[in-house]
Formats: structure tokens, sequence, C-alpha cells
């Protein structure tokens, strides 16, 4: 009997393979054509082209759905003024942090610090409160003379960490240039959310949104295009078919116009029909792939809360169908196996909306006659899928 490792490895070796260059499909590659986005490259270049003169670029909030370009034109257009201003005499920094990728706001400040080229003992990780660490980059910028641009993307994960920590790091980035002798701070906001500004303080605001780009979404026609170009790099020649493709873009456009989504299945559908030793990516493939994104998406989101919130799911789990006031009582259960302080009820309320809105559970009013009406959760994933989520959190061993 051979080997399953054995047998894996020598058909992987042995057989065709229909992908020729993978990193083609991934999220950070950059193409050297953009399809569909030249009214936008040319906007975000203008605002920032300033720089190039020797003066401070305006502020710059960039709103579009996921999926719809806005990393990967900011990235292109930054990518081509570092080039240019590496050739001049103008001290230019341009450094890049993506909010959902902190848990703090503490931690996207010392992100942006290290690209300033402040080390462990001049900014370290711990110790030091947020101010502290907002003054120490402020303090090498005007002692380098720097002109930085300062890329956040999904900066409205940046106001939900702020809005819980009450801190006004957002005002000061916007003034910056106030406090500082020499040099400036320019801020470049990307947004997935069209409606993050109604989590701004009104002074934010007016500093944030000098200038402002909107990505509209793509439709099916323009994800077929993209679609094309990023198979003709990453397949063999004539491995796909173009009923696979159609349906990519297809399925694409339900999701708001998403060209991640859609590169990301005709990947995950390669893989799959290479795994197959087929000799092209069918319609098929694509529909598998779908189904094991979305598996992959609902564990992604659930490793990414922080821990009271995977509380109050799993206590939505425990006591699934249940009225707000019976899931507090899981949750300060679980808080007492796990050794945590339990939040406020109150607290508790507003997390059940927030993951509500992300889909993982759902709410619905129940009318319960002349007691009045209740909200009753219950999760809208398996519990497995929660429970293979959570089951590396070493803090929660004993109650999954």
């Amino acid at each position: 009997m051979s080997d399953p490792v054995d047998r894996i490895i020598d058909s992987a070796k042995d057989g065709k393979s229909i992908l020729k260059d993978r990193s083609v499909l991934h999220f950070t590659h950059i193409p050297n054509t953009i399809f569909h986005r030249d009214a936008e490259q040319e906007k975000v270049t203008q605002s920032l082209l300033p720089i190039l003169k020797h003066a401070k670029p305006s502020n710059l909030l960039i709103y579009g759905k996921p999926g719809t370009g806005k990393t990967l034109v900011v990235k292109k257009v930054i990518s081509k003024i570092q080039e240019r201003v590496d050739q001049s005499e103008f001290p230019t920094k341009l450094i890049y942090t993506n909010a959902k990728n902190e848990s703090t706001t503490t931690g996207l400040l010392i992100s942006a610090g290290r690209q300033l080229g402040l080390d462990e003992k001049e900014l370290p990780m711990t110790g030091l409160a947020t101010g502290e660490v907002f003054k120490r980059l402020l303090d090498c910028i005007d002692k380098n003379n720097l002109n930085v641009i300062f890329v956040i993307d999904e900066i409205d994960y940046l106001a939900q960490l702020i809005a819980r920590s009450h801190k006004d790091t957002m005002y000061q980035l916007t003034r910056a240039n106030e406090r500082l002798g020499r040099g400036s701070l320019a801020l470049v906001g990307i947004s997935n959310d069209l409606k993050f500004k109604e989590m701004l303080d009104a002074r934010v605001i007016s500093g944030l949104s000098e200038e402002e780009v909107v990505f509209a979404n793509y439709d099916v026609d323009q994800l077929a295009k993209i679609l094309d170009e990023r198979i003709g790099e990453a397949f063999m020649p004539d491995s796909v078919e173009p009923q696979a493709l159609s349906l990519c873009a297809a399925m694409a456009a339900k999701m708001h116009g998403d060209a991640r989504r859609a590169i990301d299945l005709i990947r995950v559908a390669g893989e799959i029909a290479e795994r197959e030793q087929a000799d092209k990516v069918t319609a098929r493939h694509v529909r598998d792939a779908s189904q094991k994104i979305e598996e992959n998406k609902e564990e992604t989101a659930l490793k990414s809360y922080p821990l009271h919130e995977k509380l109050v799911i799993l206590a939505v789990m425990r006591a699934g169908g249940s009225s707000t006031g019976e899931i507090y009582t899981s949750y300060k259960n679980l808080c007492k196996a796990t050794a945590q302080d339990p939040l406020s009820q109150r607290r508790v309320t507003q997390m059940l909306n927030e993951v509500e809105v992300s889909g993982l559970i759902d709410g619905r009013i129940v009318h319960q006659g002349m007691h009045g009406r209740t909200k009753k959760y219950k999760l809208t994933i398996p519990t497995e899928t929660v429970k293979r989520a959570f089951k590396d959190d070493l803090s929660l061993e004993d109650v999954i």
C-alpha cells in the first residue's frame, strides 16, 4: 500500500500543471495595466503631485467597495512617485499601513514608526502611551525634515478602534502639521465604508476630506476583462474554459463588482482542478471554489475578533435562539470559566449588534404578547466552523 504523502507528491510532480505563475493571482500583485481605472489613477496622482514640487499634498480620502481597485491604484501611484523622489534631494517618505492588521491605534502608529526607521529602542512595542508614540513620530519627521505621505488602508477600522478607546488619534493625524516645525505629514485614507465619515468628529472630517476620490463598482464585462488578463499571465494556454471565466465574473459582479473576489475564485478553482489533474478549469471547479472560499472567509472573520467578542459569539452558540438577557447570562458564565472580568450588558448588546452586521449571527424581533417584544439571536454558520476558528485560542481552550 503506497504512502498517501508520497502518492500526492508523485502525482503533483508527474502530473500536468495548468498554473504557471500563481503570484499573478495574489492580492499583492500590481499589474502593469490597471483596467478601467484611468480616471481614478489621474485623480490620485494629481492629489499627491505637490510632493514632487517640494510642497505638502492635501489629505486625501478614497472610498469604494472591497475589490474596486483602491489599494491597487494607491500602491501603484505611490511607487511611481517614490521612484521620482528617490532621484531628488527633497527628503520624502511614503509609508503604508493597514488598520485591519492592527488591534490598537498605538500598534498602527508603531508600524508607521518602523517604516520611518525608528527601532525598538527608540519606539518600543510596549510601555508607551499613544500620545507619546505619536510625539516620537513627529519628532522623527521634524528632526529629519521629512515630508511623509502616510497611507492608512481600511481606515474605517481605525475609526472603530478610536471609538472604542476614546482616543483622538485621527484628529492628531489631521492636525500634525500644526505641531511640526520642519517637514510635513499628509494623510491618505482608504475606506470600504461609504458611510465611514459618520463615525468621525466634525473637526476630523474638515481636516481629512480635503480631497476625495470615489471608486465605482466594476460591472460584469469589466470583471471579465480583468480576469482574462490575469488568466493569460497565470495559467497555461487554453487551460481555463470560457464558461469558467464568465461564471467567475458573474459571481463577483453580484458581490458589488469585487475584482479581488473574481481573482480569488479563479485561483482556487485552478488549484482544485490541478489537484484533480484536470486538463482545464471548468464551471464546476468555480462553484467548488466559491463554497471553499466562503467557509474560509467565515473562519478568518471569527479569528479576527477580540476575546470578549469571541465570548459573545460562543454565548450565542450555547444559548441559540435566546434573548439578549439569556445570552448575557451565558456570556458571564463563559467569562468566569476563562477568568475574564465581564463587560456590562449594554456593551455586550452593542457587540451583538456589531457581530450581527457581519452576518455571522442573526437577530430577530419576537413579539411576546402582553410581555412586549424581545430580540433573539442565533448563529447563521455551523457550530463546527466556530469551534475550528477558536480552537487555537488558548484563552478559550476550556470552553470550546
